[in-house]
């Protein structure tokens, strides 16, 4: 088994854009038939990593990521505890 999708519901979408985009995620916009606009960017392994607009039935909820980046990331080398606009963990390594 491996992950293939995480879906990362906020009101803060743009916010949330601008954090993980600063880590390097090359999030693109997509909208697929009339669903709502959202960011998308696809990790080494294959995995797809989404934001999407919170909405009343698909609310943000807390969450501990953990991301691994290049070394050649925006970021030092080692170990990086961050908060993400929504207040979620988001423990990164450099590597």
């Amino acid at each position: 088994m491996s992950l293939g999708l995480i879906v990362v519901y906020t009101s803060r979408l743009d916010a949330c854009r601008e954090f993980y985009a600063s880590l390097g995620l090359a999030l693109v916009r997509e909208r697929h038939g009339s669903g709502p606009e959202h960011y998308a960017a696809t990790l080494d392994d294959g995995t797809v990593m989404e934001l999407y607009p919170a909405r009343p039935d698909r609310l943000t909820g807390y969450l501990r990521l953990g991301l691994v980046l290049a070394a050649d990331s925006p970021l030092p080398r080692g170990r990086h505890l961050l908060t993400d606009p929504d207040g979620r963990s988001v423990d990164v390594r450099v590597g």
